[in-house]
Order: C-alpha cells, then structure tokens, then sequence
C-alpha cells in the first residue's frame, strides 16, 4: 500500500516543494520512491488536511491538535542531516 505523506510550510509552495523534492529523491535512491505519495500545504491547514494521510512533514513549527506524526523537515532546506530525517520517515511509515 502507498503511504500518503503530507508536507506543511508556511506557505504550502516554495520551502514544502524543495522538501518534496529532496525526499523523493531520496527514497528513489533507497528503492522505496514508488512506496509514497506527497502533497503539500500551509502550516496553518494541518488541523483540516490531515485526514487521509499518514504522516505529516513540517519545515516549520508545528502548533494545535495534530493527531499524525510529525517529522520536522528542516532538513531538506539546508542539506545537513537528510539522511537521518529520510530514516525517521521510513521508520514512521514502515516501509
């Protein structure tokens, strides 16, 4: 089954899109690109996205009542530690 990954900046367009990239590219170079799906959105949207997905990527802080895990994305933005934080991601989905 894919696992459906949703990824939240403040904006849900420039900083959510380079980490959906990263990730991605990331998985495909572990065999695991075609196990996932991702789609972006504001911070702010969380709360009301959430349903239908199985974990939640955030470049920013994340606030209220998120019911998901959450893997802070940070990442993905400055290079440093992707590795772990893609481990993180397939340890949470169980691929």
């Amino acid at each position: 089954m894919v696992k459906k990954i949703l990824i939240a900046c403040g904006t849900g367009i420039c900083t959510s899109t380079m980490a959906a990239k990263k990730l991605i590219a990331a998985l495909e170079k572990r065999g695991k690109g075609n196990q996932v799906t991702t789609s972006q959105c504001k911070v702010s949207e969380l709360a009301s996205k959430e349903n239908g997905y199985d974990l939640i990527i955030s470049t920013t802080q994340v606030g209220g009542d998120i019911k998901l895990p959450v893997v802070q994305g940070v990442a993905f933005l400055t290079g440093v530690g992707i590795d772990k934080v893609v481990d993180e991601v397939i340890e949470k989905l169980g691929i």
